[in-house]
Parts: structure tokens; C-alpha cells; sequence
């Protein structure tokens, strides 16, 4: 199956279990691999035939920024969910890193794959 990727997407969103983290934004990052028959774009040269990966950073960005959330388990599925839905996709994986987690590590994440029935 063809793939389409999105790497390192920024986000800010108010996110996290202690009440500071719903005063100030912090970044999360996101990777996201969908599957996508890409022939027909390939073919047509057209975007109204591609995954406009524009618009579905965007809407990711807007959903994630929209409200504050606990989990980054709850975006990673709110994300999985939208792609799903909104574009179409049978199969999507969802990579979510929160980079201000943790003093003592990188980043922290989760990761999902989810796919339409």
C-alpha cells in the first residue's frame, strides 16, 4: 500500500494532568503515516486526487489547539479518528510526543494505528 507521511508537526496545545499545564501551552509533536492509493494523483497530476496533506496538518492542529486535554493518549485517538474520518484514509498511525514531559528524558510519547472497518 502507498504511504502518506506528515513528520514533526507542531503543535501547542494545554495538555497534561497538573493544573499548571492547563495555564500554558506546551508543544506536542506529531507523525503521522496514512495509507493512501496514490495513483489516481499520480496520473492526474491533481490535488483534488492527492491527500492534501495541507489541510489535514491543519485540521490536526486546529483539533488539538480547539480544548484542553489530560492525556496524550485522548489526542493520539481524537487525531486517529479525524484522519479516519475527514480524509478518508483506511489506515492511519498516529505518533504523539510530548517533549516538555519530563526533565530527565527527551521527549515522551504514544503511539497508535488505527484503521476503518
Amino acid at each position: 500500500m502507498d504511504k502518506v507521511f506528515v513528520t514533526g508537526l507542531r503543535t501547542d496545545a494545554l495538555i497534561g494532568v497538573y493544573e499548571w499545564e492547563h495555564e500554558q501551552r506546551q508543544p506536542l509533536l506529531f507523525d503521522l503515516e496514512m495509507d493512501w492509493d496514490q495513483r489516481a494523483a499520480a496520473a492526474s497530476d491533481a490535488i483534488a486526487d492527492a491527500l492534501d496533506y495541507d489541510a489535514l496538518s491543519q485540521a490536526v492542529k486546529q483539533l488539538v489547539e480547539a480544548r484542553p486535554r489530560q492525556l496524550i493518549e485522548t489526542v493520539a485517538e481524537e487525531v486517529a479518528q479525524l484522519i479516519l474520518t475527514e480524509f478518508s484514509v483506511t489506515r492511519v498511525c498516529v505518533r504523539v510526543e510530548k517533549p516538555q514531559a519530563l526533565t530527565i528524558a527527551t521527549t515522551v510519547g504514544v503511539q497508535i494505528e488505527r484503521s476503518r472497518p
